[in-house]
């Protein structure tokens, strides 16, 4: 076999397992809320500020995680069907023009968890392998 089909047979591999090993992500809320499920639709709105409620009227305060997070870039690419350069060329947009300005941001799954235990208004993500006792999920991404 040549040289570059070994290479690019191997390309494949990598990109294949790497698709393969993306975690899910689920999307959570207080369990007081009202709301049982979001469509995909919905969770986009809610964390590009398109949507400051949820669909049952409660507000809505998004906390996204750290950029360079595993999970924060899987939740943008699988659900919000953005990248990472996308989205900050989005936020940058929406903050020059004064539009709007980006969810506030907290270090990981556990942080998430903490706030939105402690507040009915709040809605995160968090990875499959997140402990999600005493929180609503409202979205799962395989």
């Amino acid at each position: 076999m040549k040289t570059s089909t070994i290479k690019r047979m191997l390309a494949v591999g990598v990109t294949f397992f790497s698709l393969s090993a993306l975690a899910e992500v689920k999307v959570i809320a207080h369990s007081s809320l009202k709301d049982e499920a979001l469509s995909q639709d919905i969770v986009t709105k809610l964390f590009l500020g398109k949507q400051d409620k949820f669909p049952s009227g409660k507000r809505a305060v998004v906390i996204d995680q750290e950029p360079g997070e595993d999970i924060r870039d899987e939740f943008y690419i699988k659900v919000v069907k953005k990248n990472p350069a996308q989205l900050k060329s989005y936020w940058s947009r929406l903050i020059f023009t004064g539009q709007g300005l980006p969810p506030k941001r907290v270090l990981d799954d556990d942080e998430v968890l903490e706030l939105i235990i402690d507040n009915p208004n709040l809605i995160g993500y968090v990875s499959g392998e997140a402990d999600v006792s005493g929180v609503k999920v409202l979205f799962n991404m395989p």
